[in-house]
Parts: C-alpha cells; structure tokens; sequence
C-alpha cells in the first residue's frame, strides 16, 4: 500500500525532514482548511493524508491538494478500519520515505496548527525529548467550546490512565503529537491491535516502556465546527478495557512505572 505520489523533501527545525499525518473519514468539508493551516504555520512541512474510503469525497479533495502542491500525498487506505489502523499505515508509509519527524494531527480544526513549531522545537530541546504531546491538561492549555460531557469523558479516561498504567502523563489520550522516527521503527508497531483513541494510550505506553522521554506542550483544544464526531461508546468501552487489561498486566509483571521515563510536562 503506497501513497498516491512519492513524499517530497520537507525540512522541519534542525534541518530534520517532517510529515504531517492527517487520517480522514467523511472530512471533506474540513481537509482543504486543515492542510492550508499546516502550511500557514509551517510552510516547510509535507503532509499525508490517510482516507479510509470516506464517502463524502474527503479523498477525491485529498487527490486534488496533492495534486496542486508537492507537498501533499495520499493514502488510500480503504474500508474504515479505525483510527489506529490508519495511523499505522501512515506511519509505514512515512517512515520508508526516510521523514525524520512523524506528526499525528486531526483534519476536524481541533487541533491548532499554529502549535507545530512548538512541537518540532520540542523534540530539539536540549534534554532529547523523543515524542511530545500536544497536552489540554498542562499549564496554559485548554479547550474552547468543547460540550462539558466530553470534557468530563476527557478528565475521567486520562486520570484512569494515570492511575491504572502508572504513568505521568497529563493527555494521554491526546491526538496532536510528534514522534522522532527512530523511536517508532524501533517499537513493535506490527503488535499494535488498538483501533479506537485508546491508540494514543497504547504509543504513549509503548513509548515510555521502551525507556524513551515523553514531554507535554499545551495547546488549546477547538471543538470541530463541520462535521460529525467519530466518538461513541463502542471506542469509551474499548478503551476502558485494554486500559484495565495494560494495568493489570504491569502491576501482576512487577513493571517499573513507565514515569520513572517521562520528562517533566512543559510549561
């Protein structure tokens, strides 16, 4: 499974090369605003979109960015299989096009694009972060029109995480990130099975078990204004699950807490 054209040089800080993942299901309204943002913010940096066979047309709008700038490609990744099943395809993608820096961020406008650069400079901070969340729970973020029931739903899943997984980190379940490449090809991503958000949970844990710094920047979460949000109880109760089964495992393993790993959250 390739992307629909070869990924183009991209520079991030540092000289690194660096792609923007932007998985897609039924975003078409949204795509065009989510890549022009990206290149406002940081002209520099390529972007792959990953459309699991949307049928509102977001990958025939994805075909036409990509093929009206360089800096775009396409994954058509075919039937909806779920959030982490896209992200892993784009990381395959992104990782045999040789990209230093792999970002996951959302087509909806949640995520504000603006933050890029502060998560690529975190990653060349002196202390050698190697993966750094884009966090709504550290000093300076926060949300903006986000309903409060998904609020709580936000609060209540990542304080579970801390405590059943004995991590530090504040978000988690947060979904705008960066990863240095050589972290990930050295993880089992062919292991990974979660399908839902708690894919987040899931990188975040296999990061830090592997020994590998994790840093928080805020951010300020934007509730979507088009479209429809793929939340719903099927993902809730997949993550509450896998969550309670990763806690039970490491606490009958006798696992060092993964926050021994974790560098202090920015602020």
């Amino acid at each position: 499974m390739t992307a629909s054209k070869s990924a183009s040089s991209s520079r991030g800080r540092a000289g690194s090369r660096a792609v923007v993942i932007v998985p897609t299901y039924n975003e078409a309204d949204n795509l065009e605003q989510a890549v022009d943002a990206i290149h406002r913010a940081a002209p520099e940096l390529h972007v792959l979109v990953v459309d699991d066979a949307s049928p509102d047309g977001t990958g025939e709008v994805a075909d036409r960015l990509a093929a009206s700038d360089p800096r775009v490609a396409v994954l058509h990744h075919g039937d909806r299989a779920g959030l982490g099943a896209a992200y892993l395809a784009g990381f395959a993608v992104a990782l045999g096009e040789g990209f230093d820096v792999l970002i996951e961020m959302d087509a909806d406008g949640s995520h504000p694009a603006t933050a890029l650069p502060a998560l690529i400079a975190r990653l060349d901070a002196p202390d050698r972060t190697d993966m750094v969340i884009g966090s709504r729970r550290v000093p300076g973020g926060g949300f903006v029109d986000w309903p409060a029931a998904r609020r709580l739903l936000s609060r209540a899943g990542n304080f579970y995480a801390r405590l059943a997984l004995r991590i530090r980190v504040m978000d988690a379940t947060a979904g705008f990130r960066a990863y240095r490449a050589d972290v990930l090809r050295s993880l089992d991503l062919e292991g990974v099975e979660s399908r839902g958000y708690c894919f987040q949970i899931d990188m975040t844990l296999r990061v830090l078990d592997a020994g590998y710094r994790v840093a928080e920047v805020p951010i300020t979460f934007t509730d979507r204004q088009r479209g429809v949000s793929k939340m719903n109880s099927r993902i809730v109760l997949e993550a509450m699950w896998r969550v309670t089964q990763w806690g039970i495992t490491r606490r009958f393993s006798r696992r060092k807490p993964a926050a021994m790993a974790a560098s202090a959250p920015a602020e």
